[in-house]
């Protein structure tokens, strides 16, 4: 099968960047009827506009996406100026279906979204509006369900309206695809920090503060592991050191990032991203480019050996606002590690503010998905 049409487009006059987007696209072949779409935030204005023309173009083909701090197209990262990347997919027309929820609270085990009975999905790609202070439940909710499918995705990314494209422009809850058995893919993971220390237990905690570790001030145990420059010095430990949240069951030893968000240096108290439960596993981690790039290879590596010599027909790329050039370096190193490990495919994808892994939500790392 052919990879699927793919087109990216730079500027901000919006007849320019539809004309790119034709261009490149072409003539749509006869059973595209998908298309992913990501943005930089430099388009929020424009958004609305480019999708509506996008599907008067091609009125069989839907829509999703959402904006970014920056987007992948290709092996081209591209940051802080106006850009969109748009990729067409053909996929069984009873194979997939797109979902809009706008959480008010949380997803009950007892009483699941009518999708999740009526579709019986296998996967979602989902974006997440970070504005709606249920999404995070809902999600972490919904990660619990027994029946639920493989979700992969990330948490919109921007200065301003935090915009998602279904069908139309939308914000304020979650959108998506759903895909069904017929749909053929292959999906991984890549961490961007790597622990310092073991595992310990937490001890006590308050909602997010980390009050105790294995019976000791938490602030301690923290220092004790990240060294005694940092220790003298904690505000150089911001954005370098992280707590991280095993994953319970996990046969791979995966764990999940949060960031330090204020430490007590009397009490020994530590302010974490997350809410926190007495006796859970954690560990603390550091940002680290190395160690980010060796998990990236390893990761590539997991995907090619699943690949079986099948054709990549589309990807897509969901990376952290911290990754990209500041964990890789400028010149699109993230990506460029894709393609020479890959091949040149089509590719897009956006940096988030969080992303979406088997329906959980991570930090700092790359979540990578595969049409075949």
């Amino acid at each position: 099968m052919k990879p699927f049409p793919f087109a990216l487009a730079q500027g901000e006059n919006l007849e320019d960047l539809l004309d790119s987007c034709l261009a490149q696209l072409g003539s749509l072949p006869a059973d595209a009827n998908l298309g992913f779409l990501y943005a930089t935030d430099q388009l929020a204005r424009q958004l609305a506009d480019l999708v509506s023309a996008l599907r008067q173009a091609y009125p069989r083909v839907h829509w999703v996406g959402t904006l970014g701090g920056g987007i992948c197209a290709g092996s081209q990262e591209i940051y802080e100026t106006a850009a969109v990347a748009v990729m067409v997919g053909s996929f069984p027309v009873a194979n997939f279906g797109l979902l809009r929820e706008t959480p008010r609270g949380p997803v009950s085990r007892m009483d699941p979204p009518a999708w999740l009975l009526d579709a019986e999905p296998l996967f979602a790609l989902l974006h997440a509006d970070p504005s709606n202070p249920e999404t995070a439940v809902w999600l972490q909710t919904l990660a619990q369900h027994p029946d639920r499918p493989f979700i992969n995705g990330g948490i919109t990314s921007s200065q301003g309206a935090q915009l998602q494209v279904f069908d139309g422009v939308i914000s304020g809850g979650i959108s998506g695809v759903l895909f069904g058995s017929e749909v053929e893919l292959i999906t991984d993971h890549t961490q961007g920090c790597s622990p310092i220390g073991p595992v310990h237990q937490l001890s006590h905690s308050d909602e997010n503060l980390l009050i105790s570790i294995d019976e000791r001030p938490a602030l301690e145990v923290m220092r004790e592991e990240m060294g005694e420059v940092l220790s003298r010095d904690l505000q150089r430990a911001g954005g370098y050191i992280f707590a991280a949240l095993p994953i319970s069951g996990s046969d791979s030893g995966d764990y999940l990032v949060r960031n330090l968000i204020g430490v007590d240096e009397v009490s020994g108290v530590i302010a974490v991203g997350d809410y926190l439960q007495d006796q859970q596993h954690i560990m603390f981690c550091r940002r680290d480019g190395n160690s980010a790039r060796q998990d990236m290879q390893r990761m590539l590596d997991r995907l090619k050996r699943r690949l079986i010599g099948r054709q990549i027909r589309g990807g897509i790329y969901v990376s952290c606002l911290g990754r990209g050039r500041y964990q890789f370096g400028p010149g699109s190193e993230e990506l460029g590690m894709i393609s020479a490990s890959l091949g040149p495919f089509p590719l897009v994808g956006f940096f988030a503010n969080g992303e979406l892994y088997n329906g959980r939500i991570y930090g700092y790392t790359g979540v990578l998905t595969l049409f075949l």
